[in-house]
């Protein structure tokens, strides 16, 4: 298990009564840049959410191999957020901090100067006082990230991190990402543009309620199992074909 992170070993989720993946042998290598693909559906965000424990799978289990207290930091879809709620993007920043804290302990200046350097690495030091509702998608999605980071853990879990950014911020995300995997963390993303899985992943997870391939880029994002997962929703090379000889 030691150049491993994630587990996965026949895992089975249901919903009700309804069983929404099952037979999950999954194993996600350390310190690697690792997409989970699949049609709307396929159980991306349900496998997840159970890696998260927000899920109680059926069967089977899952182990996370870390040395340090805190496991993993989350990136939620921005679309599930309340931006409504009243904070600042050095607010919601220094809430990745409140993990290591515990309930009742106040940050302390250490806990405020990890904070405000997140915000400086994702670009955002102009925006710190600012309430995030007012903030650009691209923008909210580097917060997110930037919560993340003050976490300081080594595994990061982002579910759709380029939906709804512009290029300047996918660009700078990627940027940030490839740096972290260099630094040795593992980062797992679910992403749905096929067309980037080749520039930005070392590996990648293809998924329909259970899974179809698993491994290097290069090795399994191939014809056969994207059209084995996709299919009959998309022929992807070929449609890809079509959209260059137009």
């Amino acid at each position: 298990m030691e150049n491993k992170k994630i587990i996965i070993k026949n895992l089975a989720v249901a919903y009700d009564v309804e069983p929404v993946i099952w037979d999950i042998n999954l194993e996600i290598e350390k310190g690697k840049l690792t997409a989970i693909v699949g049609p709307n559906g396929a159980g991306k965000s349900t496998l997840f959410k159970t890696i998260l424990g927000l899920l109680s799978p059926l069967t089977g289990e899952i182990k996370i191999n870390s040395n340090i207290k805190n496991l993993l930091s989350y990136v939620p879809q921005t679309s599930s957020i309340d931006w409504d709620f009243p904070a600042t993007v050095f607010d919601v920043v220094l809430m990745g901090r409140y993990q290591d804290l515990g309930l009742f302990k106040r940050p302390t200046k250490k806990d405020k100067e990890i904070a405000r350097k997140a915000i400086e690495k994702v670009d955002l030091e102009e925006f710190s006082n600012r309430q995030i509702n007012n903030l650009s998608g691209g923008q909210k999605q580097r917060v997110f990230l930037a919560r993340a980071l003050a976490q300081g853990t080594d595994l990061y879990l982002l579910d759709e991190p380029f939906q709804g950014v512009d290029a300047h911020s996918e660009k700078m995300i990627v940027s940030i990402l490839r740096e972290l995997v260099n630094d040795g963390k593992t980062i797992v993303i679910v992403h749905h543009d096929l067309q980037t899985i080749e520039e930005y992943f070392d590996n990648v997870v293809l998924i329909n309620k259970n899974i179809i391939a698993n491994g290097a880029v290069k090795d399994v994002f191939n014809e056969d199992n994207i059209n084995n997962t996709y299919l009959p929703k998309l022929n992807y090379f070929k449609q890809r074909e079509l959209e260059e000889n137009d």
